[in-house]
């Protein structure tokens, strides 16, 4: 887990470039959102400005998702970019303080804003906040996919079945009836 912490109290530089590579299991999964298929890349500039840092770059990977009709799991590249900036945790600390009891809309620099402690950044984090924002609200293995069939549960991109999902009103089925005698 160490691998994937970021310590900045011997950054002497401006700027620093980080580029790594972990495997799948480095960063826990969501099992019910996404698991890690694959070794992953970050990619990164660091900028550094007294305590801010500001973090610009691109996070890679494969995700594996289970379709939302059929429910097959399937493959999803991710190649992200994104820019936060990373403040100590005492500004966070401050400024939940004076909004204390006030309501207050959620702002863009909010999105884009995380915190550090102890002189570390956790990349960790910033790697599944970006899975998180990749993965869709309703994954589809393809925008043909047909589902599952409601009665049976035969998954209809690679099967038939014999079932009739036609519904009938139960309080028309006298009339249905009379229909057939006639």
């Amino acid at each position: 887990m160490s691998e994937l912490l970021l310590d900045v109290s011997q950054m002497r530089e401006a700027h620093a470039r980080i580029e790594r590579t972990y495997p799948p299991d480095a960063l826990p999964s969501d099992g019910d959102v996404y698991r890690i298929a694959a070794p992953f890349v970050l990619r990164c500039t660091v900028h550094k400005d007294r305590q801010q840092f500001r973090l610009v770059g691109r996070v890679e990977a494969t995700l594996e998702l289970a379709c939302s009709r059929c429910l097959e799991r399937f493959s999803l590249a991710v190649d992200e970019a994104f820019d936060v900036l990373f403040l100590p945790h005492a500004e966070q600390a401050a400024a939940l303080e004076r909004q204390a009891g006030s309501e207050r809309q959620v702002e863009d620099d909010d999105l884009s804003t995380a915190y550090y402690q102890d002189q570390v950044l956790d990349l960790g984090q910033l790697m599944q906040e970006q899975f998180y924002l990749v993965v869709p609200m309703k994954p589809l293995c393809g925008e043909d996919c047909r589902g599952l069939c409601s009665v049976c549960g035969t998954n209809l991109n690679t099967g038939r079945c014999e079932c009739h999902p036609t519904w009938v009103d139960p309080r028309l089925a006298v009339l249905e009836q009379l229909k057939k005698d006639t």
